[in-house]
This record gives C-alpha cells, structure tokens and sequence, in this order.
C-alpha cells in the first residue's frame, strides 16, 4: 500500500521545511497517523533537508513520539507513586484482560485500543488516573475501567 503523503505536503507547507520546525511537524505527522511510519519519516526528511539520523533521533528522544502503530484509543495508566499506591496496577491487569493485550503487545488487533503506563499524568490528587486520548479518568478502579472501554466498544459498533 502506498502512502498518500498530502497531508504531509498541507503540514510541511504550513510549518516550512526548516530544521527548527522538525518537532512541530512531527506532532502533525503523528497526530494524523497515531504514529511515525517510516516512509513518512523518510519523504519528510528528503522534503526538510535533514537527515533521516537527525529524524530519528528526535522521534526516539521524546517519549510521546511513537514508530509503532497505536489504536484509535489510547489508553495511560499512571503507575506514579500516588497511583500505585492507591492500587492502580489491578486496573492495568484488568484493561490488558478486557482487551487481550499485554506489556509486549499494546495494541488490539483491530487497532482500536492501544494501552501504556505512565510515570505520572500530573493528576495525584485525582489518583488513580487513568487517560483515555486526552480524557482524565479519576478515582478508577477495574470495574470503572472495563465500563468504559465496553462503552466505548459500543460507540464503535
């Protein structure tokens, strides 16, 4: 299958193919696909004038930059201190049970869901948090967290 790089063309056009403007564009990117595909980086790279290293090296040195797939969903479970303590790792055991995924493999099949830890989300006093794309989910528990990804799976039908 090959990639229609339009959209790419509408972000480098916006931001300008200059260095300073890589982060930027990367966001675009990622924000159209849930992820960096490879011959998205390449054609982005020959379009700025950088290297695909240069690439490279910024999409691995940001944690929210992503070179794997992800599901519609993205779900983040903080594991801080705050929610850890306040037993959030039962809820990562049952969204990853709910789902059929596991550590090494984060995403459904159907590229719906895609589920990640997280040192923090910045919401300690909401503990324990769960995020859904941007969505904050306080005080969770397991049982809150199967509903919702149930409602959700509804929503999709």
């Amino acid at each position: 299958m090959e990639t229609n790089f339009s959209h790419v063309d509408a972000v480098l056009e916006q931001y300008g193919n200059e260095q300073r403007n890589l982060i930027t564009v990367l966001q675009q990117v990622q924000a159209e696909y849930r992820y960096l595909p490879r011959d998205v980086l390449e054609y982005v790279a020959d379009k700025m004038g950088v290297s695909i290293a240069k690439i490279y090296s910024v999409a691995t040195f940001y944690e929210n930059f992503s070179l794997d797939p992800k599901g519609k969903y993205v779900i983040k479970i903080c594991d801080g201190t705050a929610c850890h303590v306040r037993k959030s790792v039962p809820i990562l055991q049952k969204v990853r049970e709910t789902l059929g995924v596991s550590e090494h493999k984060p995403t459904t099949d159907d590229m719906l869901f895609t589920v990640e830890t997280v040192s923090c989300l910045g919401a300690c006093g909401l503990a324990p948090v769960m995020t859904i794309n941007d969505a904050v989910h306080p005080a969770m528990t397991p049982q809150k967290a199967g509903e919702l990804i149930e409602e959700i799976r509804k929503g999709e039908q």
